[in-house]
């Protein structure tokens, strides 16, 4: 987690209050999305869901954009914020996940994803989403969610 200071929503999700990601929220409780990002998200004012980070020089690959590996772990964990609705109080797994990678991301930028749920049924929801850098397309992906039982 960044160095700004947060406070915690529940057991699992921290609200950070200052510096650049104040107003947004990360998974206390996901150690490799903190390990990774780590990823922040929050609720925009039309209810829809957003995930960003900022690019640093351990998410590079050996030729200096970013892994690729680092963003499909990126909108994995996307995936959940937008289909945060869909979901309701069920917890799901990732079965599919499949990404075009369209550009590379470089340190500094600013990585975000936004997307929509296009399918959700009793068990499955369907999801899509684009992962931009600075604005710029770096990612189109899209995913199926498994719901797997009521959170605790």
């Amino acid at each position: 987690m960044s160095e700004d200071r947060a406070v915690s929503t529940d057991d699992r999700m921290v609200r950070v209050t200052e510096g650049e990601w104040a107003g947004w929220s990360n998974w206390h409780s996901d150690a490799f999305e903190r390990l990774a990002g780590p990823f922040y998200e929050r609720i925009e004012a039309d209810g829809s869901g957003i995930c960003a980070f900022r690019a640093e020089p351990r998410h590079m690959n050996g030729g200096g954009f970013m892994h690729g590996g680092c963003l499909l772990t990126f909108a994995d964990s996307a995936i959940f914020t937008i289909a945060r609705d869909a979901l309701g109080d069920q917890h799901g797994v990732t079965v599919n996940l499949s990404g075009d990678f369209l550009d590379s991301a470089r340190v500094g930028e600013f990585v975000e994803a936004r997307g929509e749920v296009t399918r959700a049924g009793h068990k499955t929801i369907f999801v899509r989403g684009l992962a931009t850098a600075d604005g710029r397309p770096v990612l189109s992906f899209t995913a199926i969610i498994k719901k797997i039982g009521k959170r605790d």
